[in-house]
């Protein structure tokens, strides 16, 4: 059922069946070390090159969720993945043998929204009782391609993210009693441009077009912040947390204590000299399946809108001066009452 201009309101709301989590040896080390399903101390994943290594971590992470379900691989009918790099070559090489039907998707950092988005509204509609939808980053093969080759060492601005090493990964399924969580709702992000032109500084890109989904989220099912128990956005750092609550708070909604940020969360920034945070689309991939997910599941949360931010530039477009437009996708993932 269709509810206002950008949401959806499942009848029979999917269910999240099975989640996974592989990241990095950095990524092991910040708050939420513990919570993960693997943490590999080898960032090249036994490969010989980096873009190879994030493919193998979309493969692993890939395996580790239908392996957690007790799922047939067969019974998957699509797959929806996606990661940041050209062409999606970690996706399309990391997955060919799962030899399931892929819809190959870039949102950048935003990418684990929008498979959730397109996963739920295909298994609801009946499209499908079984669907994956997963998200990867590797900070090498990012800052290869969007910013230095690790060897120059150059300076890194303080408003300026660190690409998460990780994958996560979920199995949608139709509706039934037992399951990690159910996704009740979604709002589909449209593209926001406020004429940013700062690569080094993605929370300033993103941050609007969080506000605007939000916002929308709240008009089209005619609620506010009171609703949830949390508003989790997606690799906005603390430079574009700040601007989220100012935006906000304009709009006369205070997120101050319901809100949080997968980027703030997956790295301590003292410690670990993250700077703004964490970024990519592993980040707000693994932090939903090692971090939100289980507080869902177990009625810490009861109602949470998940909110991936994506900052929508390419080397191409950056070079010739073009801004960078961002975009965020929600999904409204509840507690399951077994």
């Amino acid at each position: 059922m269709q509810i206002g201009k950008a949401s959806i309101k499942f009848e029979e709301p999917p269910i999240i069946e099975s989640m996974a989590s592989i990241v990095g040896k950095k990524e092991g080390e910040g708050p939420l070390g513990k919570l993960f399903d693997v943490v590999e101390q080898d960032d090249m994943f036994g490969a010989d090159t980096w873009e190879k290594a994030e493919s193998a971590l979309q493969k692993q992470t890939a395996d580790l969720v239908i392996e957690k379900g007790d799922i047939r691989k067969k019974d998957i009918r699509y797959l929806f993945a996606g990661d940041l790099l050209g062409q999606l070559i970690a996706t399309s090489f990391g997955t060919v043998d799962l030899e399931i039907p892929l819809f190959g998707l870039f949102g950048a950092c935003s990418t684990m929204g929008e498979a959730l988005n397109l996963g739920s509204m295909t298994v609801a509609a009946g499209y499908a009782d079984k669907v994956m939808a997963m998200a990867s980053s590797h900070f090498a093969t990012a800052e290869k391609q969007f910013r230095f080759p690790l060897s120059y060492g150059n300076q890194r601005p303080f408003s300026s993210s660190w690409t998460v090493t990780g994958c996560g990964a979920v199995i949608l399924s139709k509706n039934r009693k037992e399951g990690i969580a159910a996704i009740t709702g979604i709002t589909t992000g449209r593209m926001v441009d406020m004429g940013i032109k700062d690569s080094m500084n993605m929370g300033a890109a993103m941050a609007p077009a969080a506000f605007h989904t939000i916002q929308q989220n709240f008009d089209d099912f005619n609620v506010d912040e009171n609703y949830y128990d949390k508003i989790i956005t997606g690799d906005l750092g603390q430079v574009g947390r700040t601007i989220l609550l100012d935006f906000m708070r304009n709009k006369g909604h205070d997120l101050e204590t319901i809100h949080t940020d997968c980027g703030i969360e997956i790295f301590d920034p003292d410690s670990q000299d993250t700077h703004a945070g964490g970024s990519g689309c592993g980040c707000a991939a693994s932090t939903l399946c090692s971090y939100i997910l289980p507080k869902i599941k177990d009625g810490t949360w009861k109602r949470v809108l998940f909110v991936p931010t994506g900052a929508l530039l390419s080397t191409v477009s950056f070079n010739e001066g073009e801004t960078i437009p961002g975009i965020a996708h929600g999904v409204m993932i509840e507690h399951i009452n077994n």
